[in-house]
């Protein structure tokens, strides 16, 4: 008869690893965990059993100390190239296990207490260039139809004033102060604030109000001012609509959402020189740290044509 350390020398891990065994079947019967959580932990137990021993050193699960995970993420991320969030998976993998070795007593200390797994990388916001949302606006064909005045007027207005989505669907007819070039907008928490823009946005607002006038007959000023074929309310499926349509004919970027249009609104503020504390107002932003964002967006801006230029890049 084979002894135990034989038959466990033919199984595949992590059959051999009995602690692993029960780990999962504890994970399955008494959390009810997904078998998808089960299979991400078992990876991140697998992980860390490959690099314990390719240490060289005999180990056991009660003989790991934090040092050893520090060790752990730092192979993860340089050698592997993980990205943050496949780590933090695997280390809260490996802390559900030694919370497990606690409970039934198979191990004495948690070495994953003192242990931060990284920060994790922060998406730039997606944006359209300058040169790409001109050429969208004045050099490409909208049609003189309601929905087309209308349409360009919503990617020209998101562009130019930074809205959001929503501030644009609770836009009235009496928010908008034509005479001096400014709207009133109502944001996050019922915050409004005083956003200004030029003189040929407004007469393309003056040109959008007549034809939906004409169309569907005079609105109240505290009507919204935005309406759809057949004169209702606009919705924020149609808006999403028709700017991923329209910024889909200069950009086959995955992003092209309205919120695309603020972020685009915001970068080109910045690249021609904008003062940050402006833009944070103008946008209605709470803290001048979401602002700052944008300043990563206009350095990739500036990487991007330097890399382009430059004889030597």
């Amino acid at each position: 008869m084979k002894d135990e350390d034989a038959m466990n020398s033919e199984k595949k891990w992590p059959d051999c690893d009995p602690l692993v065994v029960k780990f999962r079947d504890y994970l399955r019967a008494e959390r009810n965990r997904s078998e998808l959580t089960v299979r991400n932990y078992t990876k991140a137990l697998e992980s860390f059993t490959a690099f314990a021993n390719s240490l060289g050193e005999p180990w056991t699960w009660q003989s790991v100390d934090d040092g050893m995970v520090r060790e752990w993420v730092i192979w993860m991320m340089d050698e592997q190239a993980l990205k943050s969030a496949t780590v933090n998976l695997r280390l809260s993998g490996l802390r559900t296990f030694y919370h497990y070795l606690l409970l039934t007593q198979a191990a004495k200390t948690d070495p994953c207490t003192r242990v931060s797994g990284p920060k994790k990388e922060k998406k730039l916001p997606a944006f359209v260039r300058q040169e790409d949302m001109r050429r969208l606006l004045d050099e490409m064909a909208w049609g003189e139809d309601f929905e087309g005045v209308r349409d360009h007027l919503i990617v020209e207005m998101l562009y130019q004033t930074g809205m959001r989505r929503a501030e644009m669907l609770g836009l009235r007819d009496v928010d908008i102060d034509l005479l001096h070039g400014q709207l009133k907008v109502t944001g996050k928490r019922n915050k409004q604030r005083i956003v200004p823009f030029g003189s040929a946005l407004a007469g393309e607002v003056k040109r959008y109000q007549q034809l939906r006038d004409e169309t569907f007959g005079t609105q109240s000023v505290d009507s919204p001012t935005f309406l759809d074929k057949k004169g209702r309310p606009l919705g924020a499926v149609e808006i999403d609509r028709l700017v991923k349509d329209a910024l889909g004919r200069v950009t086959q970027q995955e992003r092209r959402g309205p919120h695309v249009l603020r972020h685009s609104f915001a970068t080109a503020m910045l690249n021609n020189k904008a003062d940050l504390q402006s833009i944070q107002k103008l946008l209605g932003h709470a803290s001048l740290k979401t602002t700052e964002v944008y300043t990563h967006l206009s350095f990739e801006d500036l990487k991007k044509e330097y890399e382009s230029a430059h004889p030597r890049s």
